[in-house]
């Protein structure tokens, strides 16, 4: 039986996917992709997947519910096909950030994505660093769930040898923060937000930075507000050398810019979404090698 896997691709990361498959040393999946003239998404698989063990990538960023729904008229075309298995590689977990209900009325989107793709045949499931660890519970398939934190490490020990200290930027990345910390065997502070009214916010830094190289950690980072404050308080209070780690760069509106004129030296960042945009000081490190030991693990191929 043939054991290597068919990797197709969605639209929002073909760089991505092309990564993967240099790095199993097979081809890309073939597949036509395209739109209707009314704007709806036409598919049609032009591999032979009876029996075989699909993959997807495709991460759920920048157009959300496109690539959502595209991912699965892609999967239930494999489905219909009699694919073995299929596996999304959904790098990037859109709408992961709505995992339970703040107020009434209110969705939780989290699980509402996990039942569709399972309704849509999906078998299981390969994602890196999800916003709530919890979230995993949502899905009746397998998930693996991947974290960036050892790519990391080695970049940050490569920019920073000593005096280094890990910062979780608010209360929500003190988990992400605390395992890199903890391979770097180094110390936590930890940034408290207060709001004040509806027009101010306090920023309490839990911990010192005088003197100190400071590595801000977080899982995304979308409009940038919370890592350039973060960045900026850590300068006031004495830090040196301030750089950021984020797995997921969303980048949204004139998020680069901020970034740009803040306190950090560099950031870096994942190819968990395709960076639009270039910049001096954001620098992207592949997941490819990762993803693809794990389509490896998952197929002992």
């Amino acid at each position: 039986m043939n054991k290597q896997p068919i990797l197709l691709s969605g639209s929002s990361n073909l760089i991505l996917a092309q990564n993967v498959c240099a790095e199993l040393k097979i081809k890309l999946g073939r597949m036509e992709l395209n739109q209707f003239p009314d704007g709806e998404t036409h598919v049609k698989v032009l591999e032979d997947v009876r029996g075989r063990d699909v993959f997807i990538m495709q991460s759920i960023v920048g157009q959300p519910n496109h690539y959502l729904f595209e991912l699965l008229i892609i999967a239930d075309a494999l489905k219909r096909s009699s694919a073995k298995s299929i596996t999304a590689i959904i790098p990037y977990l859109g709408y992961c950030r709505q995992d339970r209900r703040n107020k009434t009325g209110e969705p939780i989107t989290a699980k509402l994505v996990a039942d569709v793709l399972t309704t849509a045949g999906i078998t299981n499931l390969i994602t890196c660093d999800l916003h709530a660890d919890q979230i995993e519970g949502f899905y009746k398939t397998h998930v693996d769930h991947l974290h960036c934190q050892q790519l990391f490490v080695d970049t940050i020990k490569s920019c920073i040898s000593q005096d280094c200290i890990a910062i979780a930027p608010d209360i929500g990345s003190i988990k992400i923060a605390e395992r890199i910390a903890r391979m770097l065997d180094t110390g936590l502070a930890v940034i408290k937000k207060e709001r004040l009214n509806s027009f101010e916010v306090s920023m309490q830094l839990i911990g010192e930075v005088q003197d100190k190289n400071v590595v801000i950690i977080d899982d995304l980072c979308s409009t940038a507000n919370t890592l350039v404050e973060a960045a900026n308080l850590c300068k006031q209070k004495g830090a040196k050398k301030i750089i950021a780690t984020v797995t997921h760069g969303l980048f949204v509106g004139d998020a680069i810019q901020k970034i740009e004129t803040s306190a950090l030296e560099s950031l870096f960042v994942t190819d968990t979404i395709h960076l639009q945009s270039t910049s001096t000081c954001i620098k992207t490190l592949s997941t490819a090698p990762m993803i693809a030991s794990a389509i490896k693990a998952a197929l002992s191929f």
